[in-house]
């Protein structure tokens, strides 16, 4: 009989009572965080795990607020550590440790109790305890308080209940495991975006960060006045409100579609069903309100809207709860479709009859976008083919395995969803960078695309040269973004380039090509720049690499002894071995965020535009600030 069809070892596949291991919820967690609080991360993205720990203790605090109980919340981060304080109800003093220690309880499976929360598994809590070094939760009610403290979900301290003087509500404190969450850090912006949009779904609620005071008290109309900019608007935001449903929706003049969507008081940041009725519903009623059948992208195109909904027991994706599943507002009710199409068939519709110049100026905006895609029909047809002639995945694309079959299979589909979010593309310039990286990368989720030189400066352009443009164009294939994100295939892009002045020029041309013709992937959070090393100091028990003056001159005083100094002038230098550590888990990514009154057309007109003087004096300024730090370092 041939080997290949030898029987295997029986004793290697055994299965027997032994097999069976049985984990206890902590140890469940710990093994699987993936599972409860989506990707680990560093920090360097939003939906990193560290933002999911905070956020499930503050979503119930939001809960509370939303039954009636307590006006403020407050909450501190001191480092890498996490204070939130509600004053709601408190935790029912005899089970503060069953709450947060044991799965399958909590006062969320009573319906009645909490018939719209956000959560509903009782599982949030938990993980945070779970996945943390130290976790302390302390419960006030009525004049008394109970403490209870854990390392790693393990329950190290039961204090027992006393009386206080505390008003009513619950105290978390904890820090995440750094050896679950290694080298993490808070970015500041993403933490401050998180506390806005709990006050904007919660018009009125004050929330003290850090000890500054968040409110706001028109909601949705306030989330999308702080989003957007008043004098690129081409009408003024029109804002709807009815049962279980907010919206605020007006048009500007950036490509794209922007939506903040919410469910529950929920960023579903991947939108779901109620996003989608929304963008379906919307059409509808703008085409029968104009009476003309506009195409859809045109109804939609630099469309911005907040959308809220509320819902009795909502079915997510999965557990960070960042894309609705949930088909019905309520059991037994009406479709979210349904639901979603009445509310703006009477309340938008009504809207437009009332306020003419609106409606008027609404037109516009969509016969203009319609002009515009007419004018490009021919010139995409053109570009379209020459991409396909390019042979885009052999000349300029080195694609990663998860995107050889882009339809997910048909088994394990959230298994093929959950490695697509951990997808990177990285967009060099040169063969030495690009064939580094390409040797060093993780050929399962990262990918590389090779620019020819300097891309074109597009600011001022319009999309035309988009198509125009082989490099640009083959750019938007590669990632499929010419019809939207919702095609779009790698979630982090990663801007690698060389870490001097033309490498800092090229990584500005490709940030004014995303921002000018494709913001929604920069205010997604979906544009990343690559840190690799300037310096690599060594002698022979021990390799230092820097990322900085500063760094480079505290590496010299731990090493001594005049140790070997290469100063990396480029990615082509650096070797495929080296660099698969700075691409790999301890890969440092700086993400491109746009803080508020950040507006895309300021900016690009700032750096791209001819302001020079305005710019010289920038860069002077931020130099001596550079060179002080330097100094410091060196003192």
């Amino acid at each position: 009989m041939d080997d290949s069809m030898a029987k295997p070892d029986k004793n290697l596949f055994e299965y027997t009572e032994d097999s069976i291991k049985s984990l206890d919820w902590k140890e469940h967690i710990r093994l699987r965080p993936g599972m409860y609080i989506g990707k680990l991360g560093d920090g360097s993205s939003p939906d990193d795990g560290i933002y999911v720990l905070v956020k499930e203790v503050i979503d119930n605090c939001i809960d509370e607020y939303t039954m009636g109980y307590g006006k403020q919340i407050e909450i501190r981060i001191d480092g890498k550590t996490v204070t939130v304080r509600d004053y709601g109800r408190g935790i029912p003093l005899g089970k503060v440790v069953d709450v947060v220690s044991k799965i399958n309880t909590g006062a969320k499976y009573d319906s009645k109790v909490f018939q719209k929360s956000v959560g509903l598994n009782g599982v949030g809590t938990k993980a945070v305890n779970a996945l943390s070094s130290s976790f302390k939760v302390s419960a006030f009610r009525e004049g008394r308080s109970k403490v209870a403290e854990f390392e790693r979900g393990n329950l190290v301290r039961e204090h027992k209940e006393t009386a206080t003087t505390e008003e009513n509500g619950t105290l978390v404190v904890f820090t995440a495991d750094d050896t679950i969450f290694k080298n993490f850090h808070f970015i500041p912006e993403y933490l401050e975006k998180q506390v806005w949009n709990y006050c904007f779904l919660n018009a009125g609620m004050k929330v003290v960060f850090n000890g500054k005071s968040y409110i706001s008290r028109n909601g949705l109309l306030d989330l999308l006045e702080r989003n957007t900019n008043a004098d690129e608007l081409r009408y003024p935001i029109i804002h709807l409100k009815g049962e279980d449903i907010e919206l605020a929706i007006t048009h500007n003049n950036d490509y794209g579609e922007d939506y903040y969507s919410f469910v529950n008081g929920q960023h579903t940041t991947q939108g779901g069903t109620h996003q989608a009725a929304f963008r379906e519903c919307y059409v509808k009623v703008i085409r029968d309100h104009f009476k003309k059948d506009y195409d859809a992208a045109d109804i939609r195109q630099s469309i911005v809207a907040a959308i809220s909904v509320r819902v009795v027991e909502p079915v997510f994706e999965s557990q960070t709860k960042t894309k609705l599943g949930s088909l019905n507002v309520d059991e037994g009710g009406p479709s979210m479709r349904q639901f979603m199409l009445d509310f703006l068939a009477k309340q938008l519709d009504n809207f437009l009859h009332k306020n003419p110049v609106i409606a008027e100026a609404l037109k516009k905006r969509i016969e203009q976008s319609e002009r515009e895609r007419k004018d490009l029909a021919g010139i995409k047809k053109l570009a379209n083919e020459r991409a396909k002639k390019a042979n885009l995945h052999n000349k300029k694309l080195r694609d990663c395995r998860v995107h050889l079959n882009d339809e997910p299979p048909a088994k394990n589909k959230q298994e093929f969803f959950a490695t697509q979010k951990e997808t990177t593309i990285f967009i060099t310039e040169g063969d030495s960078a690009s064939g580094s990286i390409t040797k060093a990368r993780n050929v399962e989720t990262q990918a590389v695309f090779s620019l020819r030189g300097k891309p074109l400066n597009c600011f001022g352009m319009s999309k035309k040269v988009v198509y125009e443009n082989e490099e640009l164009n083959l750019l938007q294939h590669a990632l499929n973004i010419e019809e939207g994100l919702d095609g779009l295939r790698f979630n982090r892009i990663v801007i690698a380039t060389d870490a001097d002045v033309d490498g800092m020029h090229i990584r500005l041309l490709i940030m004014t090509f995303f921002l000018q013709f494709f913001p929604d992937l920069v205010k997604g959070n979906h544009i990343y720049i690559l840190e690799t090393p300037l310096f690599r100091i060594r002698n022979k028990q021990e390799t230092i690499y820097s990322y900085s003056e500063s760094e480079r001159l505290a590496a010299i005083k731990k090493l001594g002894n005049k140790p070997e100094i290469t100063r990396f002038k480029g990615l082509g230098e650096i070797s495929p071995d080296e660099f698969g550590q700075f691409i790999g888990e301890e890969m440092r990514l700086q993400p491109v965020i746009l803080e508020h009154g950040d507006h895309i057309q300021h900016l690009l007109e700032y750096y791209m535009g001819k302001n020079t003087q305005e710019r010289q004096e920038f860069i002077i300024n931020n130099l001596k600030v550079e060179l002080d730090t330097v100094e410091e370092a060196v003192a």
